[in-house]
């Protein structure tokens, strides 16, 4: 399987910090706004037994920096990413799987660098927000930026689980709290509006990679709704709802994650 190893490379202006591990075929792995990539130590060290597994660490993540743009869109990062994949020489067959922002920047991925990999994993996205989840943002990027990250994360790790699991796991709390507060609040806030203003529903044609969609029965960040909606615009995915899940299958439901990946992969 072989041993974690920590890159930082120069992407564009801004550095980009990507852990991998394992030998074989490329495996990204993209996370959630509201986790960092540690969110998938359950997963990767098994997906690592058969491929590279590769962890990206989105802007103002671990030791990326935020983007050095005034207002960065999705389709930014997507583009940001598909970079940072080129510098890793991923190849075209290379699986792509994106939780959270990570699934709205794989799907941003595909539409505009979808020829650069293979099949992909969108997880808890879907391709718009409804108008009171864009209020939502706006309302974290504001207090994020008047307050830092501490303002959101009580708020944050209660979109991540529902409250039934968080009372069966208090210790999730802290977990989460000690990953978000290292955010880069900037980063954050600008993801924020990114994600407000995001709108991939006509562009969802444009996929042609071989597409999973997955969702948590019990998400309330992007509801199983989102991602009926984002299958139903890509040609020929596949949609699996997990019961009893929420916004993090890979925290909260990886026996679950890994069984829909194997059936796909």
């Amino acid at each position: 399987m072989g041993v974690m190893q920590s890159t930082d490379l120069t992407v564009g202006n801004a550095s980009v910090q990507v852990d991998s591990e394992g030998t074989g075929p490329d495996f990204v792995l993209i996370h959630s706004l509201l986790t960092g990539p540690e969110a998938f130590d359950r997963i990767a060290p098994i997906l690592a037994r058969d491929h590279r597994v590769h962890r990206v660490f989105l802007p103002g993540f671990g030791r990326s920096a935020p983007l050095p743009l005034s207002d960065p869109t999705v389709e930014d990062i997507a583009d940001h990413v598909a970079e940072t994949l080129a510098q890793l020489h991923c190849h075209p067959g290379t699986i792509v799987l994106g939780n959270g922002l990570g699934g709205f920047v794989a799907a941003a991925l595909a539409i505009r660098h979808g020829s650069r990999f293979g099949r992909l994993v969108l997880s808890n996205s879907g391709a718009a927000f409804s108008p009171d989840r864009v209020t939502a943002f706006g309302t974290m990027s504001r207090l994020v930026t008047e307050g830092g990250m501490e303002a959101v994360v009580d708020v944050a790790v209660r979109r991540i689980f529902p409250d039934h699991y968080l009372e069966a796991h208090p210790q999730a709390v802290q977990e989460r709290r000690s990953v978000i507060e290292a955010v880069h609040p900037v980063a954050f806030a600008a993801a924020c509006r990114a994600l407000a203003v995001l709108d991939l529903r006509t562009e969802l044609e444009l996929i042609e990679n071989e597409t999973l969609v997955l969702a948590g029965a019990q998400d309330e960040t992007t509801p199983p709704g989102m991602a009926e909606e984002l299958a139903d615009g890509i040609a020929n995915a596949r949609l699996i709802v997990i019961p009893e899940c929420g916004h993090c299958p890979q925290l909260q439901q990886p026996e679950a994650l890994l069984a829909a990946l194997g059936g796909f992969i």
